[in-house]
């Protein structure tokens, strides 16, 4: 694995902010051909971070031995320009909004003029990296071979943001929030999070069946702490609702290419499309991907089949991630 950083200089976001000193970290795994057509893109999620890509290995889908996959981490995780790494007067609690078109933007610059990718065998992204990767499979249709979005959607439903703001009011209910100016973590509010996370992330019948035994906890109170608390408190608070605020906002369609018609942006992805929302997921329940498949030229539904939730496309349940690769090594023409 090689990790570097790109720097974008001054980058103008749909905001109207401009940041002065952008920068987009990312990995690289493997080596591009010389054909140019190994290339895969596999962007970052909701408070990951390029070193947690599962599916990067060797004998895995995305195998380094036969791609040049490249991980870009999204703005706002802690390692690309984010409230936490940003100077003033952008840090901290002044961090504009960052879209997912910007994300994407910045990303295909990345592969063009600093790795001189300019084909895709695939983009592939879970949850928020799902949201990226319509959003590159519309935005580049001449450049994207295949997409598949897991557990994501091509825009943040109605219901969607009523999660993330509840999740983002029991963050910053913590008096230490002091709105985004802190010197001490928010604990309190960050363990609120974890804790209304826990609930959304997985599926009634996970808790119902008692399959966080089968992820070693031994109960359901050691599940939230050992499982949501533990992935959430050690992140920084203003990293998270910065990413928050880049979810909330997400639709493929509200960029100066397709001017809200949502409809003409679904159908401009001309990439074979295999769409794997979770049959049980709470955040993108398949009703949502099933409009959207509709709207796609070239798209096939494939539901997870599990009570995992949210975390169908993660790597927690071995029958789900075989599922998952399989679908990746079609696309790939393995």
């Amino acid at each position: 694995m090689r990790e570097a950083i790109f720097s974008l200089g001054r980058l103008e976001l749909q905001s109207g902010v401009t940041l002065p000193d952008a920068k987009l970290a990312y990995a690289t795994h493997g080596a591009l051909n010389a054909a140019g057509d190994n290339a895969v893109l596999h962007p970052t999620w909701y408070g990951g971070i390029h070193s947690d890509a599962w599916l990067v290995g060797e004998g895995r889908a995305l195998d380094p031995s036969r791609y040049f996959v490249v991980v870009p981490n999204l703005f706002g995780n802690g390692l690309s320009s984010s409230p936490s790494n940003t100077a003033p007067p952008w840090g901290r609690g002044s961090f504009p909004l960052v879209s997912v078109y910007d994300n994407v933007m910045a990303q295909h610059r990345l592969l063009t003029e600093e790795l001189g990718v300019t084909r895709l065998r695939l983009v592939t992204g879970f949850s928020m990296g799902a949201l990226q990767t319509f959003q590159w499979g519309c935005l580049f249709p001449d450049m994207v071979d295949a997409i598949a979005p897991t557990c994501g959607a091509a825009r943040c439903a109605p219901h969607n943001r009523v999660m993330l703001d509840g999740l983002r009011a029991a963050l910053t209910a913590d008096a230490a929030f002091q709105d985004g100016w802190y010197d001490v973590p928010p604990g309190k509010g960050l363990r609120a999070m974890a804790r209304n996370y826990a609930a959304w992330g997985m599926s009634q019948a996970f808790y119902r069946e008692e399959a966080y035994r089968a992820l070693g906890f031994a109960s359901v109170e050691d599940f939230v702490v050992g499982f949501w608390e533990a992935y959430l408190v050690g992140k920084d608070a203003n990293d998270l609702i910065a990413m928050l605020r880049t979810w909330r906002v997400a639709d493929v369609s509200d960029n100066p290419v397709f001017g809200g018609d949502f409809e003409a942006a679904l159908g401009a992805i001309r990439a074979r499309a295999i769409v794997m929302p979770g049959r049980t997921d709470l955040y993108f329940p398949p009703e949502d991907s099933e409009r959207e498949v509709k709207l796609m030229p070239n798209a096939e539904l494939r539901p997870f089949e599990s009570i995992y939730g949210h975390f169908a496309a993660g790597q927690v349940h071995g029958p789900d991630v075989a599922f998952h690769e399989a679908a990746l090594r079609e696309l790939l023409g393995e």
